[in-house]
């Protein structure tokens, strides 16, 4: 049964949009209903999607008609005349709506099931109900969550809204809104019992589980706890089911409920650059070797040079990196885990060529959910070409590394700081002997100026220096270089390093780098984001910022239920020493 609807929209015409976005009329359009029966109900269910439609911009005074063939949907010679109209054509279909005044939020109260007012509730400005703003529909159903919210992270789990009488006032255009809440009991955590798991030991997560019976109720360590059993690869979802009582000591049990990926995995993965290389890699992986949560994986990756190297330019432009990692979880208690990986390499860049065999391994140390510390041994054997000739770097250290992350979101934080530090002294550094002590770290903080995470600054300062050892006798690998996509946008990798006299990269003792970008999300799913950045590696042993280089530019960023799309468009200050005009990058997640 083909119709043809038309919509007429009078008094605040910008909520049209709304209405024909609400209207199974317009969308279907193009798929004609069965018969007159349907196109009857296509039009009925419509009145109330176009109502609703109304009440989510906040129009409650409006006045909706729909005629079908002239007669309205529910009239009793409503068939009898779609089936006369068909005859001519098209059936025409009428949407009429007056909006109304659009009404704006009056008196918003929260009281407990007596009727008294709820004990430190949420701010209008929380709930998105202030008075004078547009009386929007879903912000009351959104509210109804931040009250619960609230009032679980005051430890009372079985928190519920009872009852909300949402009222319009028509005389003064303003919807007023009374929420009854039921907070229920202050509860404490009982016992945690595990289910689900199938490869994995069954006492793997319960050993993780590093909230006490007795402990107050907290979502925000629920939070953290599904999110350190997430870390571990063999774990592919958590969840938790909490009791629906209390027990006889006033605690709430919970059970959590786990789901195992797949435990073995191949891949491959290929990049592409004009500036610093292209690659393709292959890589399979175990993801619970011995039933522990232990990981393995073994990675081939092939590697081509784009151009010749400055340093080496007759060198053979390919490399490789053959390599296997392996994590064993709970070396010694549930808080502690072994961490390894050793590489056969080939490694071709601007500053140098190098053919090594690598080997870094340690023990992590977990302290809490935010803190880590892992101290291991690093050990290369290496030949390294550059433009000073060809030697042997003997390497032997003992890295210490600390990190620290407070953030909301691993690909796009709005809160928090994320920092790291690694101090690593040198039994054997290259030709330096013992002695040299290599000092880096980093540290981003991010900021939401908004409750919706609309406008967020982000900043990311990182420094490093290499103390004690000579310039000419300190491994090139070891050396410092900024420049790329990694540390400088809109430069060629390792541009904004220290050259020799014939303007060859020879890497820096010391680096400086930072960036600060401004996160602004236009829509849902759009956001722009304007960034300068700052950086360069230096002779000295300790940064002191002459040479300095800068970039800046603007990024698009397409949010999806992972992380954000991004894709960054870079100038340089100083295209001569960048060696490009321009550089753009693509990836998920944001830059840092």
């Amino acid at each position: 049964m083909p119709y043809a609807v038309t919509f007429d929209v009078s008094g605040d015409t910008s909520v049209r949009g709304a209405i024909t976005d609400a209207s199974n009329l317009e969308s279907l359009r193009r798929t004609p209903p069965s018969g007159a029966a349907g196109l009857v109900r296509r039009a009925l269910a419509d009145q109330n999607r176009i109502v609703a439609a109304l009440y989510s911009e906040g129009y409650y005074g409006g006045t909706l008609t729909i005629t079908v063939a002239g007669r309205a949907p529910d009239a009793p010679d409503v068939f009898s005349a779609i089936d006369a109209a068909r005859a001519s054509g098209p059936v025409p279909v009428v949407v009429r709506v007056t909006s109304g005044p659009r009404f704006s939020f009056g008196t918003i109260r929260i009281l407990d099931m007596s009727g008294r007012p709820l004990p430190d509730p949420p701010r209008p400005r929380q709930l998105h109900l202030v008075p004078g703003e547009p009386a929007r529909a879903s912000r009351v159903l959104g509210a109804e969550d931040v009250i619960v919210d609230r009032l679980r992270d005051a430890g009372h789990p079985f928190a519920r809204i009872a009852s909300k009488d949402v009222v319009a006032d028509h005389a003064n255009d303003t919807l007023n809104v009374t929420f009854r809440v039921d907070p229920g009991p202050v509860a404490t955590f009982g016992p945690f019992t595990v289910s689900g798991t199938e490869t994995l030991e069954p006492g793997f997560v319960a050993a993780r589980i590093d909230i006490r019976p007795g402990e107050p109720f907290s979502p925000e360590r629920l939070t953290a706890l599904r999110r350190r059993l997430a870390g571990y690869e063999i774990i592919g979802s958590v969840r938790f089911i909490e009791a629906r009582q209390l027990n006889a000591l006033g605690q709430l049990p919970i059970e959590v409920q786990v789901s195992e990926r797949k435990q073995r995995y191949v891949g491959f993965a290929a990049t592409y650059s004009n500036t610093d290389g292209s690659s393709a890699n292959a890589f399979w992986g175990h993801r619970n070797l011995f039933g522990g949560g232990e990981t393995l994986r073994l990675d081939a990756q092939a590697t081509w040079f784009t151009e010749a190297s400055d340093a080496v330019p007759d060198a053979d432009p390919f490399g490789y990196n053959v390599s296997a990692t392996f994590m064993k979880p709970g070396i010694f208690t549930a808080n502690e885990d072994l961490v390894a990986k050793a590489a056969v390499l080939r490694e071709v860049t601007n500053a140098y060529v190098r053919d090594a065999v690598t080997f870094l391994g340690g023990v992590r140390h977990r302290f809490n959910n935010d803190l880590t510390m892992q101290v291991g041994i690093d050990l290369e054997a290496s030949k390294v070409e550059d433009s000073t000739g060809t030697a042997d770097y003997p390497i032997v250290g003992v890295p210490v590394d600390v990190n620290f992350d407070n953030t909301d979101s691993l690909l796009d934080a709005s809160r928090g700081v994320r920092a790291s530090a690694t101090v690593e002294p040198f039994a054997y550094f290259g030709n330096d002997g013992a002695g040299p002590v290599l000092m880096k770290g980093s540290i981003s903080t991010y900021h939401a100026f908004d409750e919706d995470k609309r406008f967020i600054l982000a900043g990311r300062v990182a420094a490093g220096s290499i103390v004690g050892a000579t310039y000419s006798d300190a491994p090139p690998q070891r050396l410092f270089y900024v420049g790329g996509g990694g540390t400088l946008r809109g430069y060629e990798y390792q541009a904004a390093s220290p050259r020799n006299d014939l303007g060859i990269i020879v890497g820096g003792l010391s680096f400086f780098t930072g960036s600060l970008e401004a996160r602004l999300r236009v829509t849902d799913t759009i956001g722009i984001v304007p960034f300068f950045d700052v950086g360069a590696a230096f002779a000295s042993e300790w940064p002191d910022f002459s040479g300095l280089q800068y970039a800046y530019g603007i990024g698009l960023r397409y949010y999806t239920a992972i992380g954000p799309l991004r894709i960054d468009v870079a100038f340089p200050g100083n295209p001569d020493i960048a060696g490009t005009n321009y550089g753009i990058y693509v990836s998920l997640g944001q830059s840092f």
